[in-house]
This record gives structure tokens, sequence and C-alpha cells, in this order.
């Protein structure tokens, strides 16, 4: 089982063709070299970063067997899976299972509104469901269905294929909360690159970034120094890539991000609406 999850993963675009009609692999292709490029540790394909909402379920599970192939096993591949249909993140944690991905990353079912019982309910399902490894993803900012410290406790407890907590919440006294009830297997990861580096040192064993697109180098070497003891470095990284990642989430993401990859030549500056 994988369970020692660790390091600056990438929440990867999705990059489509100008008129958003298709997926632009060539340009996905590039985008994920330059991770490997860049020493990030692990790739998360179909993801919110990614678009998933408007993302057909052949392009979906095409995106995912093209990351675990192009990964090649040189970076974790950390699919995103979640749904707020749980039939539908069942199909598509499956199929991540058998394209060879090490984990799934499953956000908590957006729009539905479920209570803490129905959010329980559907991990269950997916655990039952398929053998993946499953990291929760809480992000009430866009689910409105926050899991709370007591839920995330029992889904470990009563689920053994529960193996970490994406937090989106900017909640810096979580991490920290949650280190001194769990042991080291249960991988704590940052959901927000501002707060990055005291997410670290508050227990944090990783995190899953935007900000890392556009600078995958600068993201694993702020990880790789703090881990390394080497704080002052950490810092001074930190403070380099702070105005970026406030950039970057100046509209709702992954608008700016886009733009960014758009200005380096990496892929078009091209969104599937709703979103502009």
């Amino acid at each position: 089982m994988t369970t020692a999850l660790s390091g600056s993963y990438t929440a990867l675009v999705t990059p489509f063709t100008e008129d958003a009609a298709a997926i632009d692999w060539a340009a996905f292709e590039r985008l994920v070299a330059l991770q490997l490029q860049g020493g990030t540790h692990g790739l998360v394909p179909a993801g919110t970063t990614g678009e998933s909402p408007t993302l057909s379920m052949d392009e979906h599970k095409e995106i995912i067997s093209r990351t675990v192939k192009l990964a090649n096993g040189k970076a974790v591949v950390l699919a995103g899976t979640g749904s707020n249909n749980t039939a539908e993140a069942i199909e598509l944690t499956r199929h991540a299972e058998t394209a060879g991905a090490d984990a799934a990353l499953i956000i908590t079912p957006y729009y539905n509104k479920p209570t803490q019982e129905g959010i329980f309910q559907h991990f269950k399902a997916l655990h039952a469901a398929t053998n993946l490894p499953l990291m929760l993803y809480d992000v009430p900012g866009r689910t409105v269905a926050r899991l709370s410290d007591e839920l995330v406790k029992r889904l470990k407890n009563e689920l053994p294929r529960i193996i970490g907590l994406k937090d989106a919440t900017a909640d810096l006294a979580r991490p920290l909360a949650l280190s001194l009830v769990f042991n080291d297997d249960f991988r704590l990861f940052s959901g927000e690159d501002a707060t990055v580096l005291p997410f670290y040192v508050q227990g944090g064993h990783g995190c899953i970034s935007v900000t890392s697109n556009v600078a995958p180098a600068l993201c694993a070497a702020l990880y790789t120094n703090y881990t390394a003891g080497n704080l002052a470095e950490a810092q001074r990284i930190n403070r380099l890539v702070l105005p970026l990642s406030n950039a970057l989430f100046f509209e709702t993401s992954p608008a700016p991000v886009k733009y960014a990859l758009s200005k380096l030549g990496l892929c078009s500056n091209t969104l599937r609406l709703p979103l502009v």
C-alpha cells in the first residue's frame, strides 16, 4: 500500500485546444515533462485545477492513463477521481487502479451538500468498491461540505486505505491537531500554496500545488530544503514564490495559472465554460 506519500505534488492543468473542444495532448506531454525535469515528487491529474467538472468521462480516464505512462515511475501519480456522484467516483477510481495510479484523490461531494454521515457513506462505498489507497480532499470553499476533524478520524479509523488528507482550508492549526492524533502513516498535504511552509512546520508531509505548474523546481526545492533542515533557504524560496502564488489566485483557479503557462509558451490560455 502506498502510504508514505510526501513532497511537492503538482495539481496539473488540463490544456485544451484553442476552441476548447479537445485536450491538447502535445501540450499536456510538455507540461508533464517540465514537472519531471523540475523534480516534482508527484503528479495529480484530473483534479479541480484540471477542470475535472468539465471533462467527459473518456477524457478524465485518458488523462489519468497518460499521466501514469508519462510518469513512468519517476513520480507518484495521485489521480483525481472524485465526483459528487458516488457511482461516477467509483468508476473513475476503478479505472485509475487499472491504469496503474498509485493512489486516488477524492474530493468531498460538491453541490449535493451531504451531511457528515453522507460524506462518510460516500467514502465507505468507494473504499469497498476499489483497492487503491484513497486521499481525502477537503476544500469547503468549492464544495460547501467541510470534513470535520471528527469525521476525518472516523474515516481513518474505520477505512484502512484512507491514507491522508489534502487540506485546502488554510487552517494552520489543523495539521498539528491531526498529527497529534494519527501515526505518521496518515499523510497531511496542503492545498494552499500561500501557507505551505507553515503547514510543513505544523506537521505537514507535502503540498498539492497550483504554483508548481509554473515553478516546479522552486516548489520542490522549498520542500527538500525544509525537510533537510535548511530552514533559511526554505524561507528564502518561500518569499520568492509567494508573490507568484498570490497572483495565481487573483481570480478563480485555474484561469490565472493557464494564463501564466500561455505566457511561457507551454499551452493555450483556454478554459472551458463557465470559466473564462
